[in-house]
């Protein structure tokens, strides 16, 4: 596989950094959102998720919309803490594999996120590695909620390609949601899907021998 391949695409959620999507719904159901799991999944979200990941809603107003849905004296930092509980740790063993494919690849990163998580997650990487410059552990990195546009349209992956001169054919994408990976193949890229359940991103990179 590694032959024909000079680029690689990464997700961040699932994939670089370990998330817990019940976290954040048991935190809100904590705060009285009882419904929180009729507003937020994985595999299907609703608009008002969409539009705070395309940064069409900033974070006043989905915090706004939040309380309007769920609890109207919610402050600011309940909201966010719930929000970011999802977020865990990026093991270093990964931030040591993105170094070691970048004397290979072109790494690249594309992560469907917003302006709340962003802050939160550069924080914990920095805690964590002691790396002040997330985006620079990469040859380019690509947040939705910065260039309002979303994976798995295919417009999102073309435009992270297009800015590298990247080709489709010679790029590999690898992201946990299979919806993402369909989108990929449908826009010409090579795709994998980590499976979570079975293996983590240091496993599929060695089975695909990529290194």
């Amino acid at each position: 596989m590694s032959g024909a391949i000079d680029t690689i695409l990464l997700d961040l959620g699932g994939v670089l950094i370990d998330v817990d999507y019940e976290r954040t719904a048991r935190a809100f159901k904590d705060l009285g959102c009882t419904d929180f799991d009729g507003l937020y999944s994985k595999a299907r979200q609703t608009d008002l998720f969409d539009r705070f990941e395309t940064g069409e809603l900033g974070a006043e107003a989905f915090r706004d919309e939040l309380r309007r849905l769920c609890r109207k004296d919610l402050t600011d930092p309940e909201i966010d803490t719930a929000w970011n509980a999802m977020l865990g740790s990026i093991p270093a063993a990964r931030i040591s594999l993105v170094e070691r494919l970048r004397q290979r690849y072109r790494v690249l990163l594309l992560s469907n996120t917003n302006a709340i998580h962003v802050p939160a997650f550069t924080e914990i990487v920095r805690r964590e590695s002691g790396i002040t410059d997330f985006k620079g552990i990469f040859h380019g990195a690509y947040y939705s909620c910065e260039i309002g546009l979303r994976k798995p349209d295919a417009d999102a992956y073309l435009h992270v390609l297009g800015r590298h001169g990247a080709r489709p054919g010679n790029t590999l994408f690898i992201d946990d949601s299979p919806q993402h990976v369909d989108g990929a193949w449908h826009t010409g890229l090579r795709a994998e899907h980590l499976d979570l359940a079975r293996e983590d991103l240091v496993g599929l990179v060695g089975r695909l021998g990529l290194l």
